[in-house]
């Protein structure tokens, strides 16, 4: 297929990986990022540092989306058991940013509850979202809620179920049911949607769409990525919107088809 033909693809869809994405060899070319393949967990830490928390006053830990570690270790199923085997220890969970059902952030359970604790700190749905954290209804491990166990089960009026809404501690997943998320995450993700879309554009003004990885992580990033041209970076390559081709020159990302 001609590139030039080639269109920015969905911006907010994860795509599968592409088989020149799962290359053995492609840790060979010179790449800006450590290779977290023996120790996966490592990663978690790597890209948690590339949070910028001043952005937002510390109101928020440091949180990534999931599939951001995808480009760090090449074998998803590693990721997969990894997070899941977290979410059982208790040591993070998964909440939802809100803009796509297939999308989750990342973040130490420890830092949510924090975060969480000091944004009610003072209103009035401090005691209903204090009982929903010490109740055995939340769990690090679950990332939904659904009518039946939260009102018939744990007691939650519907009037209470809408104060934990607007905490910002549930979303809306569809009727009767609601996503664990965080409070402020719609801040965060007003950043993340400009900053996606706007590393995306510069990569399909290059020629033929494409650019190299180390040209691109060494570029100063523009005013509308807020949350770093590296987060952004990672972000792109896990959610499968560029492929990483191996090149003499390093890897190369171009833009997939849409």
């Amino acid at each position: 297929m001609d590139r030039k033909r080639k269109r920015i693809c969905d911006p907010f869809g994860i795509k599968k990986p592409r088989e020149e994405n799962l290359k053995s060899d492609v840790n060979v070319y010179p790449s800006p990022y450590p290779d977290f393949t023996e120790e996966p967990q490592e990663a978690l830490s790597y890209l948690w540092d590339l949070f910028p928390r001043k952005l937002f006053n510390d109101s928020l830990p440091p949180m990534i989306l999931r599939h951001q570690l995808y480009s760090l270790i090449q074998d998803r199923t590693t990721v997969d058991r990894l997070l899941s085997s977290l979410q059982q220890k208790g040591d993070v969970c998964l909440v939802q940013p809100g803009f796509d059902p297939d999308t989750f952030l990342v973040v130490k359970n420890e830092d949510f509850l924090g975060s969480v604790i000091r944004s009610i700190d003072g209103s009035s749905g401090a005691n209903v979202v204090r009982r929903f954290l010490d109740s055995s209804l939340f769990n690090p491990s679950k990332i939904s809620y659904n009518r039946e166990e939260m009102m018939e089960k744990h007691r939650f009026s519907d009037a209470e179920i809408t104060q934990l809404v607007r905490a910002g501690l549930l979303t809306v997943r569809d009727a009767g049911s609601w996503w664990l998320s965080i409070p402020g995450a719609g801040k965060f993700s007003k950043h993340f949607i400009k900053g996606r879309k706007t590393l995306l554009s510069q990569i399909s003004r290059s020629r033929y769409k494409e650019v190299l990885l180390i040209d691109l992580s060494t570029r100063k990033p523009p005013s509308a990525i807020k949350l770093g041209m590296e987060y952004h970076i990672h972000d792109i390559i896990g959610a499968g919107l560029v492929d990483c081709v191996p090149t003499p020159s390093g890897i190369l990302l171009r833009l997939s088809d849409s």
